[in-house]
């Protein structure tokens, strides 16, 4: 892996003293988050398989930690003063409940598009919320001017030793919890989580392997680490709003540099049935960044050696997000069958192709009926279907059955 050789000054990296050090502070704080096998996993990969369900981490994610380090070490003066942080959502409830807990006042800077639940969250824990900006980029640069301008402690979502050390626990609770894993496969977004885990395997067990997931429409970490640099992509774009950071920070792109073994990408498919898979077979909820580790594991279950862990970092979704990932997850899985069919305009034919799809077990989930269209022969009609299937051979068999009925299918 190329190597961040090309910054002026690298910098040192946290240890595995830092995250114990932090775990002392977080106890009682943070939850220990479960490790359950998935038994449906399992199959897939072919040997044990964990989830880390920090999406059952307080504030529904693992940003707690980091944050409420990097502000339980702030001097009095600092915390009377106040801080400030930009987020898509996870950080920012993060900072707010830590911020609740240690007795200052959070002002977190949020992309006007950003969850509406995550923003009453964030409210709700006590911050003050201001929507600034399309990206979280837009967001960091409001956060880091209104932190120059009122003198609040800028609390970075990512790049800083207390927020990688913070982050780092939860590489402790895996070796504690799975002591014989052979490969952690971790979501990434600006590297704070994965540096964090990193310190900790490099240090006590670097003969696992450690793989960093993205989603390909905002992975800012593999061009960063060929040019040896922090490097901003022109654009994002993905459902992943969590892991959706234009450029690593240079001390988490050390850290992966250093420690991480391979940073794979996801695409939208990949995040989407991921989800549905964490929602029928793994019984969890996750939102799609939570899900970007085991995307990449149900994407390519030989590459992953088992025993192995699966972090889901969180657990803030909307639901109506949840409802269109749900559908599109379904749609990727090859759930739904969209078909147009023509036949002859006579009695009992949408009856006979109607019943053709209850045989079939075929669930009708859209139809519409068209007698008057230019491009339909005289006497015939066409019928445009969805329908809800099992998956791709269901679909397949379901349209040989049409055909061997008499149907014109498309």
């Amino acid at each position: 892996m190329p190597t961040v050789d090309s910054l002026v000054t690298p910098p040192d990296l946290v240890t595995s003293d830092d995250v114990r050090a932090a775990r002392d502070v977080l106890a009682g704080v943070v939850r220990r988050t479960p490790l359950e096998e998935c038994e449906p996993l399992r199959a897939v990969v072919g040997g044990p398989t964990y989830l880390k369900c920090e999406n059952l981490q307080h504030a529904g994610s693992f940003k707690l930690r980091g944050a409420y380090l990097r502000l339980a070490r702030l001097s009095p003066e600092e915390r009377a003063t106040g801080v400030v942080a930009a987020s898509a959502g996870n950080h920012a409830q993060g900072v707010a409940l830590a911020a609740r807990r240690v007795g200052t006042h959070a002002t977190v800077f949020m992309p006007i598009g950003a969850s509406l639940p995550k923003v009453a969250a964030t409210r709700e824990y006590g911050a003050t919320v201001e929507l600034v900006g399309d990206s979280i980029d837009q967001a960091m640069a409001a956060a880091t001017q209104f932190a120059a301008e009122r003198g609040a402690v800028y609390v970075h979502p990512f790049d800083h030793p207390d927020v990688v050390a913070g982050q780092g626990t939860v590489g402790l609770e895996i070796l504690e919890q799975c002591p014989d894993a052979r490969t952690i496969v971790v979501p990434t977004g600006g590297g704070g989580l994965v540096a964090g885990i990193g310190t900790v395997i490099a240090a006590e067990r670097p003969e696992v392997r450690l793989v960093a997931v993205q989603a390909s429409g905002a992975a800012a970490v593999p061009p960063s680490l060929t040019a040896g640099r922090p490097v901003a992509l022109a654009e994002m774009r993905t459902m992943a709003d969590g892991i959706a950071v234009g450029q690593p920070g240079a001390l988490t792109l050390a850290h992966i540099s250093a420690q991480v073994d391979e940073v794979r990408t996801v695409t939208e498919e990949h995040l989407s049935q991921a989800l549905l898979f964490a929602l029928e077979r793994a019984k969890v909820v996750v939102e799609p960044a939570g899900a970007a580790a085991l995307a990449a594991v149900l994407a390519d279950p030989e590459a992953f050696a088992p025993p192995v862990v699966v972090v889901l970092s969180g657990g803030n979704i909307d639901p109506l997000l949840l409802l269109r990932v749900i559908e599109h997850g379904m749609g990727a899985a090859g759930r739904y069958l969209d078909m147009t069919v023509r036949f002859a305009d006579r009695p009992g034919m949408l009856a006979g192709l109607l019943g053709v799809l209850a045989r079939q077990r075929a669930n009708v989930l859209d139809i519409a009926h068209v007698r008057h269209d230019a491009a339909l022969r005289v006497g015939d009609v066409e019928v445009s279907l969805t329908v809800e299937t099992d998956g791709p051979d269901h679909s397949h068999r379901t349209v040989n059955a049409l055909r061997a009925a008499g149907y014109s299918v498309e």
